[in-house]
């Protein structure tokens, strides 16, 4: 597995990294074990980036996380923890907080439920609108000069914000949606990273399972897609066309259309670096195959003709969940 700097100043890590939510929580029922053998086999054929939050399952996934720990090699493992989400016990969403104080309670709870002495990449997992990102920033750089994180990372912050941050203490790394129908940060985010020298970890390179070539409108289920608008009634009908665009596509060249989502993300530079949020281990190995694939200048414009920019229909969260998302904000 390739490995590359998260950032000017930030860890070396996998040229793929774990998102690990869907193991605890947002999809749908988890299973423990077949996330426990997901986490071991990735580890086993070379990722090294693991990322959690401390809401994913309000605690579940840290803790599941630690379990995993048990029988791997911490050392080699670069783990990255967001923070801040405001959850009540139906798992409802109440907000983001940001405070110092907060930010420092967070931490606590977080190295005890994952079983660990330090926190690789800490990071905010909103914007608190009530709380100047300096503040938050500034909280976590005390941490790491206490020893208990090594590096900052943002999450879904503006190019604004993300320079007022990296002001205060370098940032490693912004995570942010990005995929062949969420292409937003092209233009002014992704530049701002880049002059700044701060890598962006990219989730929903799938788009939530809806571009992985394995969705179909007959699926049903209440979890997070239940009322994502892209997977809402002609929304859902415009999306799917695109996603068998892009199978066409794929298949003439051998790849599955994962792969060539996958591949496109690991097209755009090695200053990106895709999560993959698989909660098993066939999809983790179909994930992993988008390594063995190269992409020519002719690929590429074949898949990003067969899934143009701004093609999607619908928004990549509900207009409530939007409303969080500096990154969205012009």
């Amino acid at each position: 597995m390739e490995q590359v700097q998260l950032g000017a100043e930030g860890p070396m890590v996998s040229r793929l990294g774990l998102g690990c939510m869907g193991m605890s929580d947002v999809y749908g029922p988890s299973d423990r074990g077949e996330g426990l053998a997901t986490l071991a086999m990735a580890v086993e054929r070379g990722i090294t980036l693991l990322d959690t939050g401390d809401f994913y399952g309000m605690g579940h996934n840290e803790m599941l996380i630690g379990e995993a720990l048990k029988t791997l090699d911490r050392d080699k493992l670069t783990l990255s923890v967001k923070f801040g989400g405001m959850r009540g016990p139906g798992g409802e969403w109440s907000g983001f907080d940001g405070r110092p104080a907060a930010v420092k309670n967070f931490a606590a709870y977080s190295l005890q439920r994952i079983g660990t002495e330090v926190i690789d990449v800490y990071r905010p997992a909103r914007l608190d609108p009530d709380v100047p990102i300096e503040d938050t920033v500034g909280a976590i750089a005390e941490l790491i000069e206490a020893g208990y994180v090594r590096h900052i990372g943002l999450s879904e912050m503006g190019a604004e914000t993300i320079r007022r941050a990296h002001a205060v203490h370098p940032i490693a790394d912004l995570q942010i949606e990005y995929s062949l129908i969420s292409r937003g940060i092209e233009d002014d985010i992704l530049p701002t990273c880049r002059e700044l020298g701060i890598a962006v970890t990219a989730y929903g390179v799938l788009s939530r399972g809806l571009i992985s070539g394995h969705w179909s409108k007959e699926r049903t289920g209440q979890d997070y897609r239940s009322h994502s608008p892209r997977f809402q009634g002609e929304n859902l009908e415009r999306n799917l066309a695109l996603v068998e665009a892009l199978r066409g596509v794929a298949e003439a060249r051998g790849m599955s259309v994962a792969q060539a989502a996958i591949a496109w993300v690991l097209s755009r530079g090695t200053d990106i670096v895709p999560l993959i949020g698989a909660r098993r281990r066939d999809r983790l190995e179909e994930a992993l195959g988008s390594m063995e694939v190269t992409l020519t200048a002719g690929d590429l414009a074949a898949i990003e003709a067969a899934m143009p920019e701004s093609a999607a229909a619908g928004t990549r969260y509900p207009e409530a969940q939007m409303a969080y998302l500096d990154s969205e904000k012009r």
